[in-house]
């Protein structure tokens, strides 16, 4: 800028030293802030000590947990057993052959089946004792013992009623039951009264069907 004269020149000077003034100033209150930043800085480490960052090892980010699946396995398995449910009321006398022993064969089952049962063809492979349960507890026991059973692909079990020595006139009322359970179930194919070395009139030997191929 060129002065045109003295009074103009004079007003140049004055601007450049208020611009000096406050670059002064601003100056001064930088390294003010700054001074404080840092005596702020080194209390903190003369209270905290020497500190390093901490070393984490790779971590792995985790989903959230997924829902509790569906047992659907457990609910098929519950509604079978509703539709499997057997029967208190069902009478099995009729369906039993009448010999020295009563027994029982599914239709287009014969006649040496239950003669080999007898003379013990089949090796027993497991056994329930029903001795001292409640008819309810008795039945859902059987229930769920043959289906486990024929699960596993056994043949042969054998089931302890009791001979009903301590029922009310000594007469075997779960044997009554039992025979009629067995009956309706679909897994038994026959059932013998059991030799005496098995327990005689107190159990029943029970052949299941064999387990069918992807079953």
């Amino acid at each position: 800028m060129k002065a045109r004269s003295l009074q103009d020149l004079q007003q140049i000077q004055r601007k450049l030293a208020e611009q000096q003034k406050l670059a002064a100033q601003q100056e001064a209150a930088r390294k003010e802030a700054q001074q404080k930043a840092d005596a702020e800085r080194s209390l903190f480490v003369r209270a905290a000590g020497e500190v390093q960052p901490l070393r984490h090892a790779p971590r792995v980010h985790l989903a959230g947990e997924p829902p509790a699946p569906i047992a659907v396995q457990q609910q098929l398995d519950e509604q079978r057993v509703l539709l499997e449910s057997i029967s208190d009321e069902f009478d099995a006398s009729t369906l039993l052959d009448v010999d020295d022993a009563l027994s029982f064969r599914r239709p287009g089952v014969g006649l040496d089946v239950t003669r080999k049962l007898r003379k013990g063809h089949w090796s027993i492979q497991r056994e329930i004792d029903l001795h001292g349960l409640r008819r309810e507890d008795a039945r859902e026991a059987l229930a769920a013992f043959i289906r486990e059973a024929h699960r596993q692909g056994v043949r042969c079990v054998r089931v302890v009623h009791g001979k009903g020595l301590g029922s009310p006139g000594r007469t075997p009322v779960l044997k009554a039951r039992v025979q009629g359970w067995l009956v309706q179930k679909k897994e038994v194919l026959a059932f013998v009264q059991a030799r005496g070395d098995e327990g005689g009139a107190g159990a029943l030997v029970v052949l299941l069907k064999p387990l069918g191929p992807g079953a």
